[in-house]
């Protein structure tokens, strides 16, 4: 059964392409080689010209992920920080380009990170921060708290620069962006999956997450 997308880059109802396919491994692996630190993202970030605004806007999405992360860590969880991190600052690697040029912006910037990095943690987050097309494993801590849910709900808690509450995300979103009903439907999908998975990180982590602030405002951006 297809999932019902959010807008894509142009603003129209898709059925997400990974539907059907096996969920992927989240269990966390050893890594490597260490995950790439501000100054390689920020060289992505150059590379790729990404704008002043979207550069924010990630280090906004990053911060309250690897916030997220650090207080699955005090549960008793097993998680890579740093990687959380990166992923969270590269989630949106290839956003200006995809609404110039017409492309699904994470698929493509998971690419770019693959390429760039060979990291595929760090790039599955990128890849998946937009949806999860599959059945969001609420019962599940350990496969829950892992890096592509926390870049996705830190994404859906992030309006532009600001961190805001989910519904004042997805109003922003309808304004902007739910011109018909197959739009609006897309984008009440996505806020449920996201209130799903707020919900979720609750339970496990022991918080309470709707009006949470994560201290945004002492971000430098």
């Amino acid at each position: 059964m297809s999932v019902l997308m959010p807008p894509s880059d142009k603003g129209p109802l898709f059925a997400h392409p990974y539907s059907h396919l096996p969920e992927p491994t989240l269990a966390p692996a050893t890594p490597q080689r260490p995950a790439p630190d501000d100054f390689a993202c920020a060289a992505l970030w150059d590379k790729y010209v990404m704008p002043p605004h979207i550069r924010r806007h990630c280090k906004v999405v990053a911060h309250i992920a690897a916030t997220l992360a650090e207080r699955a860590i005090a549960r008793g969880f097993d998680v890579d920080v740093p990687r959380v991190r990166a992923s969270g600052l590269l989630h949106d690697l290839a956003k200006a380009y995809s609404i110039r040029h017409g492309a699904g912006h994470a698929h493509l910037g998971a690419s770019w990170v693959v390429a760039e990095t060979r990291d595929y943690a760090v790039a599955q987050g990128v890849m998946l921060h937009v949806h999860w097309p599959w059945r969001i494993p609420v019962d599940d801590g350990a496969r829950l708290c892992t890096l592509p849910f926390f870049i996705l709900y830190a994404d859906k808690r992030t309006r532009h620069d600001m961190c805001v509450t989910l519904d004042e995300r997805f109003a922003d979103l309808l304004t902007r962006y739910g011109h018909t009903e197959a739009a609006r439907k897309g984008i009440q999908a996505s806020q449920e999956q996201g209130l799903t998975i707020e919900r979720a990180f609750e339970a496990h982590l022991g918080c309470s997450l709707h009006e949470d602030s994560f201290d945004c405002g002492r971000l430098v951006l």
